[in-house]
């Protein structure tokens, strides 16, 4: 390779946990991790200050492993750092700081330790929810910020568009308003701590107050840390009656709030996806509240 100045490289990583790396405005996608999420301290003389990247959707373990790495710690690190943190949650996350590790570009000042980069993440949330339209959002459909956070970190594993998400957020609503289970299969991988993709029919036995297939209203905590497009599609969800929804090909969700027209529907994305749809567990293919099949229709 020539010792010139080097192509400008561009790393992010997609809802469903694929790299995408642009050089150039080439784009080239993978599977595996070719060049580093970030900037470490070591190199801050021959790039710049280091900094930290948390895409939106990224899970509190995600973040976690990713802040060891920046810091260069032992793996479990900042897991264990938590009980020193300090951090400014509300009342009803616990503790756990799931939905609240805001997604955006930070930088890594010198002595960084795991707190501090938590505590920035916390309080930059606390800046963004804390404006009075949040509440106010969130006061009109009947929640708390803390049920807010948890639909927006559903809206963000489900939906594979930005264009998506208001609907997304409607039928979640729809659903809780008709006391109806979620069925969002987002929830369950949350719970067996694999991706939304690998989600089998098989899965959906799991106990777990995660599972929304056995389990009525939200989830106990949020499932990842949404990012801006999501909370605001919490927050003024697209109204509408949806119950039901299935994405069959990419960028083709059908939503509907007929229960036979969503069965036909489901039919479509199993006969589009089922010669080339890997197997999953229990033989099935992908089951996912971007495909649910309610057990029985459900009734408003």
């Amino acid at each position: 390779m020539q010792t010139n100045t080097p192509p400008r490289s561009t790393i992010r990583l997609t809802r469903r946990g694929r790299l995408v790396t642009l050089v150039a405005g080439a784009v080239a996608a993978g599977t595996a991790v070719v060049v580093p999420l970030l900037l470490l301290a070591g190199d801050r003389d021959q790039a710049g200050p280091a900094t930290l990247v948390i895409p939106e959707g990224w899970r509190a373990s995600q973040v976690y492993d990713a802040v060891d790495k920046a810091l260069r710690l032992p793996p479990g690190s900042t897991r264990k750092s938590l009980g020193k943190a300090v951090l400014r949650l509300p009342g009803e996350a616990e503790g756990n700081p799931e939905g609240y590790l805001f997604p955006a570009t930070y930088p890594i000042p010198e002595g960084a330790t795991p707190e501090s980069l938590l505590r920035t993440m916390v309080d930059t949330a606390n800046d963004k929810y804390g404006l009075a339209p949040v509440a106010a959002g969130a006061q009109r459909n009947a929640m708390n910020l803390h049920q807010a956070v948890t639909v927006a970190s559903i809206v963000q594993a489900e939906a594979g568009t930005k264009a998506d998400m208001g609907k997304i957020a409607r039928v979640i609503l729809n659903r809780l308003a008709r006391g109806m289970p979620l069925q969002m299969d987002s929830t369950v991988s949350y719970a067996l701590e694999h991706d939304p993709v690998r989600t089998g029919q098989s899965d959906g036995q799991v106990q777990s107050p995660y599972n929304s297939y056995q389990r009525m209203g939200l989830p106990p905590t949020p499932i990842d840390n949404p990012g801006p497009d999501a909370m605001r599609a919490a927050l003024n969800p697209t109204p509408g009656d949806w119950l039901y929804f299935v994405t069959v090909r990419p960028g083709d969700t059908r939503f509907t709030a007929d229960y036979d027209e969503h069965l036909r529907n489901v039919a479509e994305f199993h006969a589009v996806h089922q010669s080339t749809a890997p197997a999953q567990p229990g033989g099935g293919v992908p089951w996912s509240s971007s495909s649910p099949v309610p057990a029985q229709p459900s009734v408003g």
